[in-house]
């Protein structure tokens, strides 16, 4: 990795937490990891949006920690400490191995390159694109994130993204403190997707049928109907021209120990609504009582329903490896 990538892990500003820590040192930042990559899982993952998931589905790499801690993260296995105290699930990776994996994942027929929450590890995804280009990677990339972003960590991955799979959570500062855990995120998301249509103004499908642009996802939280219509109106006052939604109604508590009231049909009605009083057409709506639970378990070699996912073997063997 050159010195300048190595560089911005030291006083750390590739979110907007701004931790200013020496994370080359080995010291932690919010996120939860140092400058050494952590990949809880990468394989062939079916669930994402049509154009995402393609035919043999998206290739997945799955990255441990998270510089958000939400409340009710489907991902908190690997997102964050654990109630016990013990690092998020996940193997330490040395480049050239994230280097094979990103090639497996091209091996198996993978639609894309998915890269899950990977902020904090911007500099050495870059570092191992690079490689992995050299070595014939041909893929999209698709960056799938939180839209918890700063400006110098975009600036450093966006020549490399085809598809931002990014969310938009709200714009609510109390529904932020809430559900993202501090009301930031709900400051800072506006200034994330002004930076992204700047560099991607158009969202559209290649001759092969891979999405490119902007892929807005928005989860409507419970007893938040309000300020999702927000986001809404949001999205079409500002964002209908660059990019597609993908609006999701199945919000589930990943540890089944908060109630929630699930969305109502009259709500869900509302929304759908809402969507042609605003003219927004191109995208993706959940269906209302889908039966499909999405919290993975990341403790399983496939943390996810087989016929959603396969694991990638290399990924399997170099973490029975770093386990014996």
């Amino acid at each position: 990795m050159d010195e300048q990538l190595l560089q911005a892990y030291t006083s750390c500003r590739l979110c907007p937490n701004y931790c200013h820590v020496d994370r080359l040192s080995g010291k932690r930042g919010i996120c939860g990891e140092n400058a050494t990559v952590r990949v809880a899982w990468a394989g062939l993952h079916k669930g994402e949006e049509p154009p995402v998931s393609g035919t043999h589905g998206s290739g997945m790499i799955f990255f441990s920690g998270c510089p958000l801690h939400c409340a009710y993260c489907q991902n908190h296995q690997i997102s964050g400490k654990s109630e016990t105290g013990s690092d998020a699930v996940g193997i330490e990776l040395h480049i050239d191995e994230l280097v094979r994996i990103m090639l497996g994942l091209q091996e198996m027929g993978a639609t894309n390159l998915n890269l899950v929450t990977g902020t904090h590890f911007i500099p050495s995804i870059i570092a191992a694109l690079h490689i992995a280009r050299e070595q014939d990677l041909v893929l999209d990339v698709v960056w799938n994130s939180s839209g918890f972003e700063s400006p110098e960590g975009l600036s450093l991955i966006d020549p490399y993204v085809d598809l931002y799979l990014v969310d938009v959570k709200t714009l609510d500062l109390q529904v932020s403190a809430e559900f993202c855990a501090q009301t930031l995120y709900a400051k800072k998301i506006q200034a994330v997707m002004d930076f992204l249509v700047d560099r991607h103004p158009r969202t559209y499908e290649d001759a092969k049928g891979n999405l490119k642009g902007l892929l807005v996802r928005h989860l409507v939280f419970p007893n938040s109907l309000k300020a999702s219509l927000e986001v809404l109106r949001y999205f079409a006052g500002t964002l209908k021209e660059h990019a597609y939604l993908s609006l999701m109604v199945q919000f589930e508590p990943p540890k089944q120990n908060v109630l929630f009231p699930p969305i109502t049909q009259y709500e869900y009605d509302l929304l759908l609504q809402t969507l042609e009083d605003l003219d927004i057409e191109d995208g993706f709506v959940q269906e209302l009582g889908e039966n499909v639970s999405w919290i993975p378990d990341f403790t399983q070699e496939n943390p996810f329903p087989e016929d959603f996912a396969v694991p990638l073997p290399l990924f399997q063997q170099i973490m029975r490896s770093r386990n014996r």
